[in-house]
């Protein structure tokens, strides 16, 4: 250990040595939106400490950044509109039709369309991001939530709360061309990078769904247990592959953990404590880092991939919910 380590640095100072010791030194910006507090933390992934906090809409959740950097989408759900913000400025500079109650969405590879998920109206909503001009309604299940996209971007999934299904969507035609059926409350989904699996996590049902993409059917479903901790309170939310699709990080909700599991064997090796009722996660680009958005203890906790370990915890808004991560 080296002589910055051993003199006693602590906190914020300690947690950036540790990454740039290892290899992570690259400034990254982390978006979190705060469903209460209707703004977005701002945090660098070197500092891990907020720079900013933005203004935007009534109850924010999900987020995403344009391919390029230069934009964020925030579902600005109670005001039915997904405000557009400057992340150079952090200003909202416009806000495009969404369909009511937007919660999550998930981005074209190339970069347009927009696929927005409409709580409230059971229906999918494809938006032109460039013409703000809505290309189509895809009518789903009960209270959709998770949006997960292909690789190559033909094929579109969605997660319906209520109805208890996984949607398969053409996003050439705009058509439900499957329906999968899951655990109780979905809510989120994940494509591995090869596109042949997907997971969907169900938060009552307390399970993953391991789906293969070819056949659309279930092939495993990945429990947890978890000492000390009541079985109700297993609550799997986001969900994040790597890339190599040998790990996968699941967040617990009221566990307050986050699992992590060998994606090729399906075993969990490891409950990571975070904060409380955790949410949401997302990688830095180099897959270093970690972010889980805590909504009950208001942080964001920073987990070292390689490590496999919580290297802090920052202090954001109220109820934070959705995490993006800037591409470069």
């Amino acid at each position: 250990m080296s002589r910055c380590f051993r003199a006693g640095l602590s906190g914020a100072a300690l947690a950036a040595a540790l990454l740039a010791a290892s290899g992570s030194a690259h400034a990254y910006t982390v978006y979190v939106t705060n469903e209460k507090g209707n703004t977005v933390s701002v945090i660098d992934s070197t500092t891990l400490a907020v720079t900013a906090t933005w203004k935007v809409g009534r109850r924010p959740r999900g987020v995403t950044t344009s391919k390029d950097g230069k934009e964020l989408f925030v579902c600005a759900s109670d005001d039915d509109r997904i405000d557009v913000l400057d992340t150079a400025t952090g200003k909202v500079v416009r806000s495009l039709r969404s369909g009511p109650d937007p919660e999550q969405f998930i981005l074209a590879p190339e970069g347009n369309p927009l696929y927005v998920a409409n709580e409230d109206d059971s229906q999918v909503t494809i938006i032109d991001i460039e013409k703000n001009r809505i290309l189509a309604e895809v009518p789903v299940g009960v209270e959709p939530e998770g949006m997960g996209l292909s690789p190559d971007g033909k094929v579109l999934v969605n997660t319906s709360e209520t109805t208890n299904m996984a949607h398969f969507i053409d996003t050439k035609t705009f058509q439900v061309i499957d329906n999968v059926l899951v655990d109780a409350r979905p809510r989120f989904a994940e494509f591995t990078t090869d596109g042949k699996f997907l997971w969907v996590s169900a938060e009552v049902g307390g399970t993953i769904s391991v789906i293969d993409v070819a056949t659309r059917r279930v092939i495993k479903k990945i429990t947890f247990k978890i000492p000390g901790v009541n079985d109700e309170a297993i609550q799997p939310v986001g969900i994040r592959i790597t890339r190599d699709g040998a790990k996968a990080f699941v967040a617990l909700g009221p566990a307050n953990r986050v699992a992590v599991i060998d994606a090729r064997t399906y075993e969990v090796e490891k409950y990571l404590p975070v904060g409380q009722r955790v949410w949401q996660l997302a990688f830095t680009p180099d897959q270093k880092l970690l972010f889980s958005t805590n909504g009950t203890s208001n942080d964001v906790s920073v987990i070292d991939v390689e490590a496999g370990k919580v290297v802090k915890s920052i202090p954001v808004g109220l109820l934070p919910w959705g995490v993006a991560v800037s591409p470069q």
